[in-house]
């Protein structure tokens, strides 16, 4: 006979694993929405949820639109250095400068500062924490989250996923 203990460490232990192999974050995601629904935001850019899905594709559809999270150094622009500009994958508003990307050695693209009227935030209170929750502007898309361990000027560390933004090269 199995002892309620041995219940308790079995889950603790699948649970812990979940969240090792990124399960968690992405079923938790899955169960919101980014857009007017139930935020009261309203913004530029809508599609029905059809359309993102088809406009999207899969990936950036869980992240964009669902708040999904992509896995750390999964993202080719971890390694983009040119100069150009990263924009919005939902909308192509431009989001980020080239010259204020960072290394932060956490596997997503991070930047201490976003471009004017670019980006909103608003209190993410998931997995039991409160996080600003960063998104675009325009179209609501989930993009990351901010944190105050960045490096100076601004000592912000916007943590974005990949797949939230493309990047434009800079034309000489």
């Amino acid at each position: 006979m199995i002892s309620r203990r041995q219940i308790l460490v079995a889950g603790t232990s699948l649970g812990a694993a979940a969240v090792v192999v990124g399960l968690l974050p992405r079923f938790a995601a899955s169960a919101k929405v980014v857009g007017t629904q139930g935020t009261g935001e309203v913004f530029e850019v809508t599609h029905s949820d059809v359309e993102w899905k088809t406009l999207l594709g899969p990936d950036r559809y869980e992240i964009l639109r669902r708040e999904g999270t992509e896995r750390p150094y999964s993202s080719p622009l971890n390694d983009e250095h040119r100069e150009g500009t990263f924009v919005c994958a939902g909308c192509a508003l431009p989001l980020f400068s080239s010259s204020t990307k960072f290394d932060s050695h956490t596997g997503w693209p991070s930047f201490w500062q976003p471009l004017d009227n670019a980006v909103a935030t608003r209190t993410d209170t998931s997995f039991g924490m409160a996080r600003e929750e960063v998104h675009c502007r325009r179209c609501g898309g989930h993009l990351g989250h901010v944190f105050n361990d960045g490096p100076k000027p601004t000592g912000l560390r916007y943590c974005m996923n990949g797949l939230s933004l493309e990047f434009q090269p800079r034309v000489a």
